[in-house]
């Protein structure tokens, strides 16, 4: 499944980006690495609040929807809106994936695999580098 790009998708300069993001940070939302399992900020957090991205700052997922996978990263059976994520097909190291991207700016987030729960069945297998997660104030 590919989704069509953003028409006015937002840009920023690469020396910006550089500075105020780390080298992991860059890496994986700019050169879509992948930070080792069970490292990320974010993979064993149960806070409550929204899931922004780290380099746009747009709300992509919610606490709500975030569940224990056992892969080592955090995991989302679904997208805040599914217009804030795109899909694009991911054919790199020999495999075929769904790679999640940030439609409002592209970069990289994690894949999306066809192996969570209900009610979708999805994994949004995410980068803790890609986000950032606003707690809730309760």
């Amino acid at each position: 499944m590919t989704s069509a790009a953003s028409p006015a998708r937002q840009t920023f300069d690469d020396t910006d980006l550089r500075n105020r993001l780390t080298p992991e940070q860059y890496h994986v939302t700019q050169q879509a690495g992948t930070e080792r399992a069970f490292t990320g900020e974010y993979w064993n957090c149960h806070d409550d609040g929204t899931y922004h991205c780290i380099v746009c700052d747009a709300p992509l997922f919610s606490s709500d929807t975030k569940f224990e996978s056992g892969t080592g990263w955090p995991s989302f059976w679904e997208a805040l809106d599914p217009d804030k994520v795109e899909i694009h097909t991911d054919r790199s190291f020999g495999m075929v994936r769904e790679e999640a991207v940030c439609a409002n700016c592209g970069a990289h987030l994690g894949h999306r695999f066809p192996d969570g729960p209900q009610p979708t069945g999805d994994r949004y297998c995410m980068n803790s580098a890609s986000l950032r997660l606003e707690r809730s104030a309760d």
